[in-house]
């Protein structure tokens, strides 16, 4: 689990008054996040954000008013450090690709688990990108950007440990998932993934696996 040096502020956004209860309580138990708002549509949750400046918005993709995406637009507008977390039923690929296209930091598919959720908090809190191991796979399948071949000589330069990051990110593993399958500490496994966006020259986890896919890098 990563350690946090600050308590995070959660602004959760939810149409569904059950869910958002208890999202409300599962969360406000953590001892490194408070819950400073909550809104039940997308019009209220752009202007929760801009009044309490959190720093994370967990949020529904289906939305009254002004769906999930255009108020992660809007909250992203404003206030680009803000870091989004979905929160969602909604899995199709369009759905999943254009949240993340806009400015979506992390994808969790409803019925997770709250330990996961909190791993996707405390992933984007730390500057990644986190994707629910359901929907992880047929998402950077779809992903369509054009993607440079990788040099030869960059090939060479990953490492045996590098490769077994890179084939378990590719599979959908977080941070901390990575760490207890390879017997690494949450750390070291941060440095690993950094290392791989710098050999690779790309920007987030995310993309790393795209290159790792079409330069055949992995399984």
């Amino acid at each position: 689990m990563t350690t946090l040096q600050t308590t995070l502020q959660v602004l959760i956004v939810e149409d569904d008054p059950m869910m958002l209860l208890g999202l409300r309580q599962m969360l406000g138990e953590q001892p490194h996040l408070t819950v400073v708002g909550a809104a039940s549509d997308g019009n209220a949750a752009v202007l929760m954000a801009n009044q309490l400046a959190p720093d994370i918005v967990v949020m529904d993709l289906g939305l009254p008013y002004c769906d999930g995406i255009t108020a992660t637009q809007q909250i992203k507008a404003a206030a680009p450090a803000t870091r989004i977390v979905m929160l969602t039923s909604h899995t199709t690929e369009a759905e999943v690709v254009s949240a993340l296209s806009n400015g979506v930091d992390a994808y969790c598919v409803k019925g997770t688990q709250i330990d996961q959720l909190v791993r996707a908090i405390e992933a984007v809190a730390d500057g990644d990108t986190y994707l629910d191991a359901q929907i992880a796979p047929q998402v950077i399948r779809s992903l369509s950007q054009p993607v440079d071949a990788v040099s030869p000589t960059i090939v060479t330069t990953l490492s045996g440990r590098e490769r077994e990051v890179l084939q378990l990110l590719v599979n959908g593993y977080s941070n901390p998932d990575i760490a207890k399958a390879l017997f690494l500490s949450p750390n070291t496994v941060k440095t690993y993934v950094r290392s791989l966006m710098n050999k690779l020259a790309v920007n987030d986890r995310v993309q790393v696996a795209v290159v790792a896919l079409r330069n055949g890098l992995v399984r």
